[in-house]
């Protein structure tokens, strides 16, 4: 038991240290923006911003719908062992967030190394 809370641990303290990259991913992309909007219609860096976003969301509810579907597959056979059933614990709906912030988690991280290589390569 202890090791299966270590890695839940692990993992949303992974998610949540990509996700804070949000903000700085934001700044480091605002000037791409603003250069892109003096160029006239929506460029590629605009295109590229709406188009993960978009993506990771629906990856992310995605996601949450299979976990928490998994979690309903569980509940008699956790019942009928003794065992309190993960969807009235409240775990079922923590491993369902989990999976829904993991796109985008991935997707920010992905987009801080790629901006960040941009901004020493200039």
């Amino acid at each position: 038991m202890a090791k299966r809370s270590t890695k839940r641990l692990h993992g949303a303290t992974t998610l949540a240290s990509d996700l804070m990259l949000a903000p700085m991913v934001m700044w480091m992309r605002l000037p791409l923006l603003a250069a892109e909007a003096k160029a006239g219609p929506a460029g590629v860096e605009t295109m590229r911003a709406v188009t993960e976003k978009s993506l990771a969301v629906a990856q992310g509810v995605a996601a949450a719908q299979v976990s928490m579907a998994g979690a309903a597959m569980r509940f008699w056979p956790e019942l009928l062992s003794g065992r309190t059933p993960s969807m009235l614990t409240g775990v079922a709906a923590e491993q369902a967030l989990h999976a829904a912030l993991k796109p985008i988690g991935t997707k920010v991280k992905a987009n801080y190394r790629r901006l960040s290589a941009r901004s020493r390569d200039a």
